[in-house]
Formats: structure tokens, sequence, C-alpha cells
């Protein structure tokens, strides 16, 4: 295994390569085929943190703990709030802040504040000739040439190897509430998380679980502010949202304002803790919110989670089961985030984005050597 300790030694360890790199960070989510021979772990430290600017810059493999760490002295957070998922794919090792880039990797507060691409401002990479790459910068309105931060975020080290991000933080929230509604259908769901999204409540996660821990399908609405903001909006959201309730014993609306209860509630529904302990497929379908009912109703197993207010479904399913036969009827993709099969992770994609995307992968890696066939 590469471990290189700088970014000089990753450019030489990128251009003295013969073969294919397989590159992980921490190891915690896998990269597909092939056993992986080139970690980041070693390319750590915050080089940079400035908390009246809102910047936090890194090396990649800096863990998300020490990043967490660093943040939480200064009341800080990183807002897209990234998934950890270690419980359900049962590895091992320390998330690091550039796989977390690299995977665009984007928890529930994504529908109300942006992915991880749209916190970041800067990179240092380099790309599979060993060159070493500077784009973006350190400061929120540093805007230089093309813009790789937002190609580089999400391409999974097949165009570079990420050696150090900047980053927009913002303030941690004094204390958050849930409202939840327990009972409602997937169509049910879908509309009353819509409403909610619609409302001035500043709603700041929307979830649903077709069966929680004791088998019940339950709606979760988050609200996030001070406590005397928190407390109005969130009965407001409740007379809001009662009249739409159907009336039965099936159904019902409480709330939690516990803080530390109600951070563990949405930690668990973004880590997908309840699956933690199977050995099923699990899928992220992205999705347009109206089409998830239609798309459930399909799903070849009933029990199922909706993030982003019905955007993203995860999906459970045996082994082998290829959900893109269904998401192919819809607008949206799939893709495979923990299998026991020999199924491909990403979605194909259409024939025109394919072109662009493999004439990119051959500008940034003409020899192929980056994670090839992950991603094309």
């Amino acid at each position: 295994m590469l471990t290189p300790k700088d970014e000089q030694e990753l450019s030489e360890a990128v251009l003295g390569a013969s073969d294919p790199l397989r590159i992980i960070g921490g190891g915690t989510r896998g990269v597909g085929p092939g056993a992986p021979n080139l970690s980041t772990r070693e390319l750590t430290g915050v080089t940079l943190y400035e908390p009246g600017a809102l910047t936090l810059v890194a090396k990649s493999g800096t863990p998300l703990a020490e990043i967490n760490e660093h943040l939480a002295s200064e009341g800080q957070m990183l807002a897209f709030e990234p998934s950890d998922f270690r419980p359900l794919l049962r590895t091992e090792g320390e998330p690091t802040i550039g796989g977390i880039v690299a995977a665009n990797e984007s928890g529930p507060r994504r529908l109300a504040v942006g992915a991880c691409r749209d916190f970041l401002l800067g990179v240092r990479f380099v790309d599979g000739s060993g060159n070493v790459v500077k784009n973006g910068g350190r400061v929120m309105k540093n805007v230089t040439g093309y813009d790789l931060v937002k190609l580089l975020c999400g391409s999974h080290g097949t165009l570079g190897i990420l050696s150090e991000v900047s980053l927009k933080v913002l303030p941690r929230p004094e204390t958050s509430a849930s409202l939840m509604i327990y009972g409602p259908t997937v169509d049910e769901a879908v509309g009353l998380m819509a409403r909610a999204m619609g409302s001035p409540y500043e709603v700041t996660g929307a979830a649903y679980s077709s069966q929680d821990m004791a088998g019940h399908p339950v709606v979760f609405l988050r609200l996030e502010g001070s406590e005397t903001q928190v407390t109005g909006r969130l009965s407001k959201l409740r007379n809001l949202l009662e009249p739409f309730v159907p009336t039965g014993e099936n159904y019902a609306i409480s709330e939690l304002t516990d803080v530390d209860a109600v951070q563990q509630q949405w930690v668990s529904l973004r880590d997908l803790d309840e699956e933690a302990g199977t050995y099923r497929d699990v899928w992220r379908l992205s999705v347009k919110p109206s089409d998830a009912p239609a798309i459930c109703a399909a799903l070849p197993e009933p029990n199922y989670q909706l993030d982003w207010a019905g955007g993203r479904i995860w999906a459970f399913t045996e082994p082998g089961t290829d959900l893109r036969n269904i998401i192919g009827q819809f607008d949206g993709h799939a893709t495979l985030i923990k299998s026991a099969s020999n199924l491909p992770r990403f979605h194909p994609e259409p024939a025109p984005l394919a072109n662009l995307s493999a004439g990119l992968r051959n500008q940034f890696d003409p020899r192929g050597i980056l994670n090839s066939g992950l991603m094309g």
C-alpha cells in the first residue's frame, strides 16, 4: 500500500505508477473492484482555520473526527453533515475529509443548505500524469479560472487525487427539535413533507421511514435555530400539518425537543443505523420527490427510507436485485452503496454524457490509472 506523506510524494507515486491505482482515504467506503493500493491517510492536518471568516483548510487525509473537533471548539460545523457508513458497510478506519469531498457526501441538511460541493472553496490535487493542480481559493470571494472545484467533488478519485481542500463552514444551531407523524403511507408522507418544506418555518430535515424500530411508518421533520425560534416554529408547523394528517388509530403526531435525542435521531437516519446489522444490498436512488411514491410501490421489498423530502430513496433489497430496471422508467439514477453481488456501482450514463465524462477522464488521466473502471 502506497501511503505518501506529502503532496510531493503523492505526485511521485502517481508519476511512477505502472499499474492502475485504487485510491482510498480512510478505507471506510470501498472503491469498487480491485484491492486498494494507494491511501491518502498520511496527508493529515488542518492547515488553516479562520472561524471569523467561516473558512477551514485541511489536507485530504485528515480524519473527519478531527475536522469536527476543530469546528465544535468554535461552535461551528460542516453544514452538509456527511454520513458515516462504517456500521452499515462493516468497515473500519476513519472517514477522511478528502474521501467525503471525493464522494460529494451530503446528509439530510442538504435540502436546506446545499451539498458538500456547494461548500467547497478550493482544492489541490494530483492528476493522472503526476501534475500538482490548484484551483479555487481559501476565501469565499475568490474566483479563479475554470471551476475544477465542482468537477473534482463527486468524481470519486477518477480525475485526480485530492491533497488539500478548502471549505466554508457554518455556525452550529443552538438547539433543534423534531416533529414526528406516525402512520402515513408513502404518498401521504411525500405530501406532508412537501407542505413542510413549502412553509416559512425553515425545516432542515425531512425524512420518512417505511418501518421504524417498532415497525411503524414515520415522517421526521427537523427544525434548528435558537431555542425561542425553534419552539415557536415547531408549534406553528404542527398546527399547519395537523389538518392534513388522516384521522384513525394508526396516525399520531408527537414532538421531540431534547437536543441530544434529536441529534441521535438524525444521526441514525443519516447513517441508516437500522440497516447496519443486515447483509442486504443498499441502493441510493436520486429522484424527483413527486416520483417517489410510484418508485417505492415498484420496489421488490416494502422496507425503504426517504430523505430530502422524497428526493433521495434508500432501498434495501436481496443481493443481486438490480433496481436500475425500475429507476429507468423515471427521471432519476441509482447508485449501489452496499452489495454482496457483482453489479456495477454507478448508474450507466446516457451516451452524450458518457462521451463527455470519458473526454474529461482522458484529459485529467490520459493513462487511465486513477480508479479506472469505477465510474466509466
